[in-house]
């Protein structure tokens, strides 16, 4: 009888013949096999051994200096349809993707090891978890993997019992930005990435697997692949409630996920827990509520920001067992970023550290670490079913209008919430910083389809018997008059959750407002912390002559989307600007 490995090894076996490796190595997950991975990649100089007294099993790797962050413009979504794709992706036809890739894959791998890497995305036995397996020619990228996925045996053992995985096949090539492209392929479920060794391009279990095919997946499943935290809150009589949140990239969702109380929170029982930082699976449970998984095991976080005023937890998880890429280092050889006491005697290049070059470390410089290690790692993070949300969170960076936090009337308007997220762009994609652009559900760098497909595929969870979430919008970014953060941020965002989790419980009234429900007056826990009271109203305030400037460009970049956009959310999008014509009484909110 034939074995459902049959079909592994014989793509294996077609992937060898065309790269021509020097020798093949099947991945086994083991410790063993990391350390000697770590052995070779110290020897070729692929990784620097950290200072072993203050941060044992911690090492540091330097990327080619072209290849620092995703690329999204050598992005590409190759679906038969180019519309499938959609306007949000770029779109190559299958067949000239594969002919491109297979010139460039061609030989790429002579005198090299080829590594295959079995890997399970989420608990290993759990039903909402997939499986993939990567074809790589870099030790570091299987390094990372070790870390980010369930990697090995088991995922192997799993992928034979199921018969069906992603495939990705990966080679650093020469590094060449001129010949660089990450193809994703979703109606085969595979991918192929070549001349990247960055995460984000090279791990491709991370956003390649976990958003671009699983969204793709997830879609035709019934489910929702999405980039978002998931975060445990515990209140003081021991009942916790989970959190979805979706930020563009290097926009907190670390900080969040791992947000530690105030001191009179602390105080009071409050607790913490962190399930994931990156990507949440959800999935219709049973009893109608969404169940989520975070697929990934470890965490490939943004280092320069992290800092034990802004993420203690974070920076306790990788006191240890890491690997850093693209940081500076100081003269005692610990890894340094900006943020960090102390000093750097080399940047992320390895030059001498001179400031006319320009920050020490790599503004994209990260850190790879097990979740297991974070302090307030949650052991729901493994449980097989997932956690249920009780609320979902949509956020961005926007200097003005957007309040501190709203609420959807309903399902249909959260999603509308989320479709017409916008933030600053950041460092962790190539291209300008600071410029605004629509961003929905923070996927728009992520999603394997059609947006309008995308957002129709959220709308049709809203189903008789469904208990959904509540959606909130959030702006910790809102900036006063002197340019500066009007709200403190970090851990008194918890402040914020625990309103929401009064909505979720019923026990706030808040106010309605054409946008949404805001917290009422005295709803908005501010003991110890030193707000003014015209600043809370200014980050509460309803602009309603912006809001509508606002509602009309949302509806344009909706109408980008058309022929596919669900005529709901275009209506949706018109009920909100109507109310907002409508002249309302004085609303009594936190700033009354």
């Amino acid at each position: 009888m034939a074995s459902k490995l049959d079909s592994l090894e014989q793509w294996v076996h077609d992937v060898a013949a065309m790269t021509r490796p020097a020798t093949i190595h099947w991945c086994d997950g083991s410790d063993t096999e990391y350390r000697a991975l770590v052995q070779q990649m110290l020897q070729s100089g692929d990784l620097i051994e950290l200072n072993q007294q203050t941060h044992p099993g911690c090492y540091l790797h330097r990327s080619s200096p072209s290849d620092v962050a995703r690329v999204e413009h050598l992005t590409f979504v190759c679906t038969r349809d180019e519309a499938d794709a959609g306007p949000n992706n770029h779109w190559m036809a299958p067949a000239e993707a594969h002919a491109k890739m297979d010139a460039l894959f061609d030989g790429c791998m002579e005198g090299r090891t080829m590594y295959v890497i079995p890997y399970c995305m989420g608990p290993i036995d759990s039903p909402l978890s997939r499986c993939g397996v990567e074809i790589t020619d870099s030790p570091y990228v299987v390094a990372n993997m070790r870390t980010m996925t369930r990697m090995g045996a088991a995922a192997l053992a799993r992928i034979e019992r199921e018969g069906r995985f992603v495939k990705g096949l990966h080679s650093t090539g020469e590094l060449d930005p001129e010949r660089r492209f990450i193809m994703h392929f979703p109606e085969e479920l595979s991918i192929r990435s070549y001349g990247s060794g960055y995460g984000g391009n090279a791990l491709l279990g991370k956003k390649c697997h976990a958003l671009r095919i699983a969204s793709h997946q997830a879609r035709s499943e019934g489910w929702l692949a999405e980039h978002m935290l998931i975060v445990g809150i515990e209140n003081p009589q021991g009942q916790t409630h989970y959190i979805a949140a979706a930020f563009p990239s290097a926009c907190g969702k670390t900080n969040l996920a791992m947000l530690i109380p105030p001191e009179g929170y602390r105080k009071e029982g409050w607790r913490v827990w962190t399930v994931g930082d990156d990507i949440c699976w959800m999935r219709p449970g049973a009893d109608g509520r969404l169940y989520a998984i975070n697929p990934e095991a470890g965490f490939f976080g943004v280092a320069p920001g992290t800092s034990d005023s802004s993420n203690p937890n974070a920076l306790a998880s990788i006191a240890r067992d890491t690997i850093f890429t693209n940081v500076a280092v100081t003269a005692d050889n610990q890894p340094w970023w900006e943020g960090l006491p102390g000093t750097p005697v080399t940047d992320w290049q390895g030059r001498p550290y001179d400031p006319a070059n320009g920050p020490a470390a790599h503004p994209n410089s990260r850190f790879t670490v097990s979740a297991r290690q974070c302090p307030t790692w949650s052991p729901k993070a493994e449980d097989a079913q997932g956690v249920p949300i009780s609320a979902i969170v949509f956020g961005g960076r926007r200097p003005s209008l957007l309040p501190l936090v709203m609420e959807a009337r309903d399902w249909t308007h959260g999603v509308l919430m989320g479709a017409a997220m916008g933030s600053e762009t950041t460092a962790a994609a190539t291209g300008a910083v600071g410029v605004l652009r629509r961003d929905s559900m923070a996927m728009k760098p992520f999603c394997g389809y059609h947006y309008g497909d995308y957002f129709t595929h959220w709308l049709s969870l809203d189903q008789p018997g469904a208990k959904l979430p509540k959606i909130f919008h959030v702006n910790w970014f809102r900036k006063g008059k002197d340019g500066k953060f009007m709200w403190p941020g970090f851990g008194e965002n918890l402040r914020v959750l625990e309103w929401m989790i009064q909505r979720v419980e019923g026990n706030a009234a808040g106010v309605q407002t054409p946008i949404g429900t805001l917290p009422a007056q005295g709803e908005l826990k501010l003991d110890g912390l030193n707000l003014p009271r015209e600043t809370l109203a200014e980050l509460l305030e309803v602009d309603t002559a912006g809001w509508q400037t606002e509602l009309h460009a949302i509806g344009e970049y909706l109408d980008s989307f058309a022929p596919r956009l669900p005529a709901r959310l275009r209506q949706e999008q018109q009920r909100v600007a109507q109310a907002l014509e409508t002249p309302a009484s004085p609303r009594k909110a936190a700033n009354a």
